[in-house]
This record gives C-alpha cells, sequence and structure tokens, in this order.
C-alpha cells in the first residue's frame, strides 16, 4: 500500500511525495487508518520505525479538513514529549508535513524563559507539542487553555514515567475534555506503563511491533573489549579512521561526557557535549552543529537518548554501556533511521561485563565481538598523541570541572 492509496488530505500526500515517503512503515500501516477513524491507539513500537509520522500524518490531515479558515480555532491536539530536544524536533516533523495545509504547531519546553512563549501562544496554534512540566505550569498559571483539546499524544511514554513526569501528566488530563482522542506511544510495556495507558485511553485499538530482536533490522552492532583507560584511544582511532562520519557517542555522566570531550580536543579533535547541565540554548546550538555536519562527533549522556533524531549519523559509540538494558536500543537506534542503514559499536571493559550479560538477555542473543590482538591494542595506544599526556594534567582538569559544577549548583541555588 502507498501513502498516495490513503483517505488523507491531498495537501498532506502532496508533502509526503516531496519529502520522499512512498510507502508506510508497519507502525504507520497499522496506526494511520485506526487514527483517521478516530479511535484511541496504543502502539508499541521499537525506536527508529517512523513513529512520529504514525501519528502526525493522520492528525495532520484531520484537523486540515475540519478547519473552516487559517485563523485560530484554539489548541486541537496536544503531543507530550519527555524531552526538550523531542518536542522541537517533533514540531518540526509536523510542520513539514503540515506545508500547504490550514494547520499551525508551536513548540512549548521548559529550560527557556517563558514570556516569549506566552506571546506566541498569544497568536493561536492547532497543534502544541511540549514538555509535561512547562504545558502544566503554562496552563496553572492561567496563559494555556486546552478546554478545546480533540487530541492528546503520549509520545515515549515509558521515558516520560522514568522522568517522573507521571503526576504532570495526570494534573494535566484534569484541564482536558472527557471526550477526546487519546494516542499513547511507547517503545516498550511493563505493569506500570500498561496502567497508566489503560488509564487514559478507551476501549483503544491496540499495535505491537515486537520483532524478535528489538534492535532494528537495519543497525550491525558489535562489542569490543578493552581496558577503561583504553577507550578515548579506540575512540580516537574510530573518528581518524571514519573522518567523514557523524558519530553519536554515548557515555554514562555529565562528568565522563567532559573528560572524553576534554581527551579529544588534546589529540585535535573537535566534538561536543550534550547533557543536563547545558542551557537550552546551548543544547540547540550543539544540536544544530551535529545536524549540520559542523561538528561531527556529539558526546552524550542517556538523558538524550532517545531526544536525538539527527538524519544519517553513520555511528553509535557505547563509550560506556548503559546500567538500564532497555536503553541500549534505544542509544543504537540512534542510527539506522528510517530505511538508513547504521553501525553501532560498544566498548566493554571488565568490569563492565555484568551490564553486557543484562543487555544480552534483554535483546535475546549474543551480540557480535570485535576481537583485537595484544599487539594491535598496543599500536593503538602508541599512535595516540594521548599516551604520552601527562596524568596529573588529566586528574586537575577534572577537579576543576567538578568544582565548577558544584559552583554552578550553588549559585542558582
Amino acid at each position: 500500500m502507498k501513502f498516495s492509496d490513503y483517505n488523507i488530505a491531498p495537501e498532506v500526500k502532496q508533502n509526503l511525495e516531496t519529502l520522499g515517503f512512498k510507502r508506510p512503515t508497519d507502525i504507520q500501516y497499522k496506526a494511520i487508518p485506526p487514527i483517521l477513524k478516530g479511535e484511541d491507539v496504543l502502539a508499541i513500537a521499537q525506536t527508529g520505525t517512523g513513529k512520529t509520522a504514525a501519528f502526525a500524518i493522520p492528525i495532520i490531515s484531520q484537523l486540515h479538513v475540519r478547519k473552516t479558515s487559517s485563523r485560530s480555532e484554539g489548541i486541537r491536539c496536544v503531543v507530550m514529549v519527555p524531552t526538550r530536544e523531542l518536542a522541537i524536533q517533533i514540531a518540526e516533523a509536523f510542520t513539514e508535513l503540515a506545508r500547504h495545509t490550514k494547520v499551525r504547531i508551536y513548540a512549548v519546553t521548559g529550560g527557556v524563559d517563558q514570556d516569549p512563549q506566552i506571546a506566541r501562544l498569544e497568536k493561536g496554534f492547532d497543534i502544541l507539542v511540549a514538555t509535561p512540566g512547562r504545558v502544566f505550569d503554562l496552563v496553572h498559571q492561567g496563559h494555556l487553555r486546552l478546554n478545546r483539546v480533540e487530541m492528546l499524544v503520549l509520545d515515549e511514554a515509558d521515558h516520560m514515567l522514568d522522568l517522573g513526569f507521571i503526576k504532570d501528566i495526570r494534573d494535566l488530563i484534569r484541564h482536558l475534555p472527557r471526550q477526546r482522542q487519546t494516542l499513547f506511544f511507547s517503545a516498550t510495556i511493563d505493569e506500570t506503563i500498561k496502567k497508566l495507558a489503560y488509564s487514559l485511553v478507551h476501549n483503544p485499538i491496540r499495535i505491537q511491533i515486537s520483532p524478535d530482536n528489538p534492535v532494528n533490522k537495519n543497525i550491525d552492532h558489535a562489542i569490543a573489549f578493552m581496558e577503561m583507560d583504553d577507550k578515548r584511544f579506540f575512540l580516537e582511532r574510530l573518528i581518524n579512521e571514519q573522518p567523514e562520519s557523524k558519530l553519536l557517542v554515548f557515555v554514562r555522566t555529565k562528568v565522563r561526557a567532559e573528560r572524553v570531550l576534554k581527551a579529544l580536543e588534546r589529540v585535535g579533535l573537535r566534538s561536543q557535549t550534550i547533557h543536563g547541565d547545558k542551557d537550552q540554548q546551548d543544547r540547540l546550538q550543539v544540536m544544530r552543529e551535529f545536524r549540520d555536519g559542523v561538528v561531527k562527533v556529539l558526546i552524550a549522556t542517556d538523558v538524550s537518548a532517545r531526544g536525538i533524531d539527527i538524519p544519517n549519523v553513520d555511528y553509535v559509540v557505547n563509550y560506556d554501556l548503559p546500567e538500564q538494558p532497555e536503553n541500549y536500543v534505544h542509544r543504537i537506534g540512534r542510527t539506522g533511521r528510517g530505511t538508513n542503514k547504521g553501525r553501532a559499536v560498544s566498548f566493554c571493559s571488565p568490569e563492565e561485563n555484568p551490564l553486557l550479560a543484562d543487555i544480552e538477555a534483554y535483546i535475546g542473543g549474543p551480540i557480535d565481538r570485535v576481537i583485537f590482538s595484544d599487539h594491535e591494542r598496543q599500536l593503538t595506544r602508541d599512535i595516540s598523541p594521548e599516551a604520552s599526556f601527562n596524568l596529573k594534567a588529566l586528574l586537575k582538569e577534572v577537579a576543576e570541572f567538578e568544582e565548577n559544577g558544584r559552583k554552578k549548583k550553588k549559585n542558582k541555588k
């Protein structure tokens, strides 16, 4: 089946053709028809399967057809997502799909001054994409009215629960009309997720795209074993061997992210970091530079794992293995998006072997191994300028970074 066969607005079909979308993915094929019929939907699908378009296409089509003019008639759809970056990216995807229609989209997130957002909201929008905390604040302060909302979307619902948004979501629901269409999208399902979902949806169409292996089949992924102190040498080697590739590097903590950045700087390699200590403008600037290819290496923490949807990420590198096995799938799912092929490699130190065992149990099988000989390991160390770096200077940099972090927190208080 092609998108041209669907009963969606001609303007949306034209946008899909312009964007090069011809045939729906599995989740789109199963979700679009019931959403067009006004059904509630509970959808479970792995990352990178086209979930955003699965709800954006029918929502835009319905709102466009119902609108009598291009003027705002109040917010008709709210899309709630867990992170600022994801809110902005989903709003951009909606905007692309809504070109030449009467539908207007706006994103509001925390981390920035709310006054400009309030001013923009007064102009009127049809679709609001938002993080739960900020949208609840605006409703509570009386700046945002949701009494005309016809559709509610919760995307990455499992991650919103992980981040503690459940109370904001429940409080916000009280401000929405009881008669509405609710779409619930999540990458994973457990009893807590199921309980939340069924408290929000009414006789939903349940869709589950769950292959035997939760890792997207477009991704080649492998494990490389090495000592913890050798990881920076192998990352440097990978970057030098793939000079034109975009690499997304995941680490466990904010401190680790800055340490890796400094290590790359010392050998003349440019990178950027994204984590919770950066303000929103810095994060947006970093994302733009990575998206545009100005910076080829982005170092991120798990908080950013689901907030990054950058086209053409060639490699995902798990510099540190994730402590939650499902985050392995979310991390490497940043490459191999849609029909593109992707590659991922994870660096595993001896102390991380238990984490690897949990990951392999979660995905249902062993991950391919990359085996380095002792000679190759030594050569990788020896060719790096980093090998001669003074360890005391490194420890001093770490201490300075941690002290600056403490000062920032103190000033915020």
